[in-house]
């Protein structure tokens, strides 16, 4: 889609409006002629005084329709731009209705975060039930994703509440795997073809940590929740992890977190010694990520073991006693089905677990299903499968609790995190609603920095490779530097 940007520069918002309601479209910035180009908008911004207004001219086969959408500004720039910002998807989504007559599941919500609209609202003294009428009648998202919007921001209310102003969280990154899904474009190398570079990342890895520990001792700061995710962190060897875990445990404080959380998402990485040093060294939330639990599918995404494998890993895990398990699974995998999916998830809710994520698939551009071209469910088969999860996990018990989207998500869906009474996984509404600062250690962290007083948010990134990492330790130095300088200022 041809796309010509007037008064502003917000190609991220656009663009997720484009793929929410028309997910098989790319953009192409430049002028438009709607004489010669077939699919195009034109987006004008323009704020008068207290007042923006946005302009979509939407033009689709021949037929084309304007739409003005007019909010009030108030707030700091960083409010202002956000209304802005929520003006433009407003009048793109009305302009494409208009022409196309399009009503996708979250309206004209196009961003990762839909529940921080819910968030403000009640945030402004609107009861769920008022919030839920301007979902509905401002920004047109479906009763079921209304539902997922409130629960999800309540959630994030009582998790706001509990944070004090010196906590942080600690993420670890371990980007190594046994072999790279067919789905995945994360950072993260087969130990197949890298195993030579895991000893080499650990001892880079200690130093940072070293490095880090002492900043947060100095500025007063305390671990509320810790989060080692990757690639797969149990990949690393028993011996491996037992390390890097003292190291951690010597170096910070987390006696007093509320969670301790590995994720041992391959079921090929889960052993019996391996689980048994986790328990030892503290972490009480352990993360298992089969996304299925059909061979068929385990196959067509490049796992290297079957159901019956994630059923003896889970039998490892129940054995070692751990608090809380979660188990992630992915709506719309190759050869999927709505069947398929339902025993799936039939079998997961079964192994007891307190916690269950539900994914949609995202097409990212470099993993190996958009490269190869692979058959996947169709957008019906995603929404069947993922209404499916809604009314079980309710059921059984479960009540969502965090949300967000990507982009390129079947069906322009969302991701969402499901949990019993007491599982609630607090790094994860921490990160998704930008509670507190997310400190990240290790190749391609993204270290997070939030001031909530000041609604000013900053981000710091570490190298993206494991081989850049361990040859460039002056990047987490500088990281350290930005770190320290962002919490001078907030004092």
């Amino acid at each position: 889609m041809k796309l010509e940007l007037r008064g502003h520069d917000h190609r991220y918002v656009v663009e997720q409006s484009m793929l929410a309601l028309f997910p098989e479209e790319r953009p192409v910035y430049g002028a438009v002629d709607p004489a010669a180009d077939a699919r195009w908008a034109i987006i004008t911004v323009a704020d008068c005084g207290d007042r923006c207004a946005v302009t979509t001219e939407l033009g689709w086969d021949g037929k084309a329709a304007p739409f003005t959408q007019e909010v009030p500004l108030s707030g700091d720039d960083y409010a202002r731009e956000g209304q802005r910002r929520r003006a433009l998807g407003l009048s793109f989504f009305r302009a494409a209705k208009l022409v196309c007559g399009i009503a996708p599941a979250w309206g004209s919500l196009s961003g990762i975060r839909p529940a921080k609209v819910a968030a403000e609202l009640l945030e402004k003294g609107l009861t769920p039930e008022q919030a839920d009428r301007v979902l509905e009648e401002t920004y047109f998202v479906t009763p079921r994703r209304r539902r997922l919007c409130l629960d999800a921001a309540l959630a994030a209310e009582d998790a706001k509440r509990d944070l004090k102003p010196e906590e942080i969280s600690l993420y670890v990154g371990i980007p190594f795997c046994p072999t790279r899904c067919a789905y995945c474009s994360f950072v993260s190398n087969s130990v197949e073809k890298s195993f030579h570079l895991v000893e080499p990342y650990l001892e880079a890895l200690h130093r940072e940590i070293d490095g880090a520990a002492d900043m947060v001792k100095d500025l007063g700061l305390k671990v509320k929740s810790f989060y080692m995710g990757g690639g797969t962190p149990t990949t690393l060897t028993a011996e491996q992890m037992d390390r890097l875990l003292g190291k951690l445990n010597d170096a910070f404080d987390l006696g007093n977190t509320v969670e301790y959380t590995v994720e041992a998402g391959r079921p090929d990485t889960i052993t019996a010694e391996k689980l048994a040093v986790l328990r030892r060294r503290g972490v009480d939330r352990l993360s298992v990520n089969p996304q299925s639990m059909d061979d068929r599918v385990l196959a067509a995404i490049g796992r290297r073991h079957t159901g019956d494998d994630i059923r003896a890993a889970m039998e490892l895990v129940a054995r070692e006693g751990f608090p809380h398990v979660n188990m992630d699974l992915i709506a719309g995998l190759p050869e999927d089905t709505p069947e398929r999916f339902r025993r799936t998830l039939d079998e997961v809710i079964a192994f007891g677990t307190d916690n269950i994520t539900v994914h949609t698939l995202s097409l990212k551009k470099g993993s190996r299903i958009t490269l190869e071209g692979t058959r996947i469910p169709t957008v019906e088969e995603v929404a069947e499968m993922l209404d499916y999860a809604d009314d079980t996990l309710r059921s059984a018990g479960f009540a969502p609790y965090y949300l967000y989207r990507q982009k390129y998500m079947s069906g322009s869906f969302e991701n969402v995190g499901w949990c019993r009474p007491g599982g609630t996984g607090w790094y994860n509404i921490y990160i998704m609603e930008e509670l507190h600062t997310i400190l990240s250690l290790g190749a391609g962290g993204s270290t997070k920095l939030v001031d909530p007083k000041r609604n000013r948010i900053e981000r710091a990134f570490n190298l993206k490779y494991p081989k850049e990492y361990i040859q460039r330790p002056e990047k987490c130095a500088a990281n350290r530097a930005a770190f320290r300088a962002f919490y001078a200022d907030m004092r």
